[in-house]
């Protein structure tokens, strides 16, 4: 064999040991796979095209230039996950721990470049421990370098985050800028300041898995949109979900071909309650109008009185909005009208069509509530659907009060075509609280105030609680059964394939955050 070519051979045998086989097998015993392994996971077999394998730190201070690796603690380069193209980085922890230099970054930079120019997602898998200290501001200036082109990037590729390891400090708001988190379960965590310093600052006792483990970020904070239970399951997560998107924001999602047949689904007539304050589980009615078994929830854990996620509905993506009966009657808080705004900014951004299921009882009262800002948080959710331009269709299958009704992608704020059930109710508010408020004296009066009432709460409901008051304002444009929900929503959302919404001329509107 020719010297030089030899002397290529072993340069990229080093880089592929990474930080050495002792610590390869320390990752390994924490039930990691590393870089290279999670790489050759994600991607097609034999797709993956490494960029900058050779590439070195530039550190001389702190004995750091007798410590040198190949590729410098980051694996980056291109590939196919089912023959689409993608970009992918992945840190590298058996290398300085993963932490991030300017070399680090630039690789990292480079590929997100690239995926902007080119037109494809980009996929991070987080393993770091953060900065790295011996390269002082170079790093951080590094970190904010890939912060930028997280922004560049948004609405233009899709950006996928997967969180395998620790991530805090700085290194945080890389994924946090991106449109999907997904974490590991008892092997990842985010935080920006970690267990130390807050029991520095504010003396209290926490483990980095409390602080900002998979669960906390997943159930309590909404910064994860999926936990997975281990690496394998978590790329297993990333390829699933890109099947639901498009390469960027000029394409749609892969049309699957689909024939249709009887679409009639009888298992929807008996989902709804005849007792309007019995719950009920909307993913009950979910399943019924999808394609089998392709929902694909995103935040399922996190604010759960909302649901959101993809599926298809006739081989098209959809993105999906439900009222969950279930948790707190479905109201809409601070949490939930966050959590589905975002998910309405993606599809929106990304061509995905929007299915609005809506059984809302209004706002959720409190003085928490108030003071955590429900208005301005409600608005995000009312200015995120007001603002989509994709094709968006609303079903009503039981309550739609007050403001919540409009906010729910009313006809008002700009929906296509919006269908209710028959038993559904678009009120003011419940006919008990209407009644008491509209026919108070009457009732004050009567010699029975308790069956005045319940006569006059009929009397309400009978005007207001039903679809048909809606319906012939137009605001309602059909009143369907149960079981046709499917056909319609195949039938509605196939013409409006081809929507175009002229927009006013902006710079770009000042969403209430």
């Amino acid at each position: 064999m020719d010297s030089k070519q030899k002397i290529l051979k072993d340069k990229i045998a080093q880089a592929h040991l990474g930080g050495g086989e002792k610590r390869i097998e320390k990752q390994h015993q924490k039930k990691k796979l590393t870089a290279r392994e999670r790489i050759n996971y994600l991607l097609d077999e034999g797709s993956f095209e490494e960029m900058g394998i050779l590439v070195t730190h530039r550190t001389t201070d702190f004995g750091m230039d007798k410590e040198v690796y190949y590729g410098d603690g980051v694996v980056t380069g291109y590939g196919t996950i089912n023959g689409r193209l993608v970009y992918v980085y992945a840190q590298d922890f058996t290398v300085f721990g993963g932490a991030l230099s300017e070399t680090h970054a630039e690789k990292i930079c480079k590929v997100m470049d690239l995926a902007m120019k080119v037109g494809a997602p980009i996929i991070g898998l987080n393993d770091s421990g953060g900065a790295r200290i011996q390269e002082g501001v170079k790093s951080l200036g590094g970190y904010a370098d890939i912060f930028y082109r997280n922004v560049q990037a948004s609405g233009v590729v899709p950006q996928i985050s997967a969180v395998m390891g620790p991530c805090a400090g700085g290194a945080v708001y890389s994924p946090a800028m991106t449109d999907f988190i997904i974490m590991v379960e008892e092997t990842s965590y985010m935080f920006v300041t970690g267990p130390n310093v807050v029991k520095t600052v504010t003396n209290e006792e926490v483990t980095s898995e409390e602080l900002g483990g998979a669960s906390a970020h997943s159930t309590k904070s909404g910064v994860a949109h999926k936990t997975s239970s281990n690496d394998a399951t978590c790329l297993d997560d990333i390829r699933k979900l890109l099947e639901y998107l498009p390469q960027n924001n000029s394409e749609a999602p892969r049309l699957i071909p689909y024939q249709l047949d009887d679409e009639i689904r009888e298992q929807l007539s008996g989902i709804v309650p005849d007792n309007p304050n019995k719950p009920y589980d909307m993913h009950d009615v979910i399943g019924g109008i999808i394609d089998a078994d392709s929902f694909y929830e995103i935040h399922k854990d996190y604010a759960e009185n909302i649901i959101v996620g993809f599926a298809r509905l006739g081989g098209r993506s959809i993105g999906i909005i439900a009222n969950q009966p279930m948790f707190l009657a479905g109201v809409l808080g601070v949490k939930s009208s966050r959590k589905a705004a975002r998910f309405t900014r993606f599809c929106d951004a990304f061509n995905i069509p929007l299915l609005v299921l809506v059984d809302v009882p209004g706002f959720l009262p409190g003085t928490d509530q108030e003071w955590d800002g429900i208005i301005v948080h409600g608005a995000k959710l009312l200015y995120a659907l007001s603002e989509a331009t994709v094709p968006r269709v609303t079903v009503i299958t039981r309550k739609a009060y007050g403001g919540a009704y409009d906010v729910m992608n009313s006809k008002h704020i700009g929906a296509d075509f919006n269908f209710a059930w028959p038993n559904a109710e678009i009120a003011v508010m419940g006919a008990k609280g209407a009644s008491e408020i509209i026919f108070r004296r009457e009732i004050a009066a009567a010699e029975d105030p308790l069956q005045k009432l319940t006569e006059k709460e009929a009397e309400y409901a009978e005007k207001f609680a039903n679809p048909y008051r809606a319906a012939q304002r137009g605001f309602i444009d059909e009143v369907i059964l149960p079981e046709n929900t499917r056909r319609k929503l195949l039938k509605a959302f196939a013409m409006l394939e081809k929507k175009e919404v002229q927009t006013p001329k902006k710079k770009h509107g000042n969403i209430p955050l």
